[in-house]
């Protein structure tokens, strides 16, 4: 049974699905964001946020007290692309990479409204090469994201590997949006569950951020990606969330591209419902399993610990 905690993300997308009347402006949705999304999210202590321009991209270091320097979460927030921000992430992204035991960088992206794609992937593509031109060893570096974070995501993957080009160690993603052609069944099984990502709410959003391209073009929708040779993947996603269908396909297509995966669906849980970490125990449990998986990928026997690594 889901906790009374647990409530304020079901309660966050309801009062927006009630006021989308008067969300017709992009800085109306942004401020509404920056003000009920980000609030959903406990405040983790002991961690410095520090702003950086990262190859021309705004981003945040987002360091936990005793983390270790030389390990990075590259991360890319959600909000469909008309909202969300390094500001409203700041404080899960702060919980996630606390838990791991390493600093993360948390980058921008152009929303819908002030560019089309493909702006929002070559603006992750700077910040990965702006992190990597720091002395960063891809090897040491998860890459994750939630929601259309998923879409940079998939997208810095798929231009490393067609360049050449070192690869992450692993990959995280929180309620991925991974196919802008809606073709999951739960737009219809959770339609009455879930206030807020009805199937013409999705479309809308993709139309907004692709205008006519092609939604099956492996750039903007990963789950029609070539994804033999990516690194493995932890798939998270809510049982009640229109969206759920689509973070199993993706796990079935990598599991038939030979990628490890894992694809924990938590019940009575809604998209992101990650947000409310430090404020719900499901949020807490959520981040608690990516940092147990991902830690040993990263040389990480537990926060902060370094295991022994071979001599090159």
């Amino acid at each position: 049974m889901a906790s009374i905690e647990s409530e304020a993300n079901r309660n966050h997308y309801a009062v927006m699905a009630a006021n989308a009347d008067k969300l017709t402006s992009p800085q109306a949705i942004i401020d509404h964001n920056d003000i009920h999304w980000t609030a959903l999210t406990g405040e983790p202590r002991g961690v410095d946020y520090i702003e950086v321009d990262a190859g021309g991209v705004p981003a945040m270091w987002v360091v936990p007290k005793g983390a270790d320097e030389q390990r990075v979460l590259f991360y890319a927030h959600g909000g469909g692309f008309i909202g969300g921000s390094i500001y409203t992430h700041r404080k899960l992204v702060g919980h996630l990479a606390k838990a791991v035991g390493c600093r993360a960088l948390l980058y921008d992206c152009p929303l819908a409204h002030q560019a089309k794609h493909p702006a929002q992937l070559e603006a992750a593509i700077s910040a990965w090469n702006w992190l990597v031109d720091q002395g960063f060893d891809p090897g040491r570096i998860v890459i994750a994201g939630d929601s259309c974070g998923a879409v940079p995501t998939y997208g810095v993957l798929q231009r490393l590997r067609a360049q050449g080009r070192p690869l992450p160690v692993a990959t995280l993603i929180i309620s991925g949006w991974f196919d802008m052609a809606l073709t999951a069944a739960s737009y219809e099984t959770n339609r009455e569950k879930d206030p807020a990502f009805a199937r013409e709410a999705v479309d809308w959003l993709a139309a907004n951020f692709i205008g006519d391209a092609d939604r099956r073009d492996p750039e903007v929708s990963p789950l029609y990606a070539d994804l033999s040779g990516f690194p493995p993947v932890f798939l998270q996603a809510g049982a009640d969330e229109t969206l759920v269908d689509e973070s199993r396909m993706f796990a079935e297509r990598a599991r038939q591209a030979g990628v490890e995966t894992r694809l924990d669906v938590f019940d009575g849980m809604l998209h992101s419902f990650q947000m409310m970490a430090g404020r719900a125990p499901e949020a807490d449990d959520a981040i608690a399993r990516f940092a147990a998986w991902v830690r040993p990928r990263l040389g990480l026997t537990a926060a902060g610990e370094k295991t022994r690594e071979k001599a090159a």
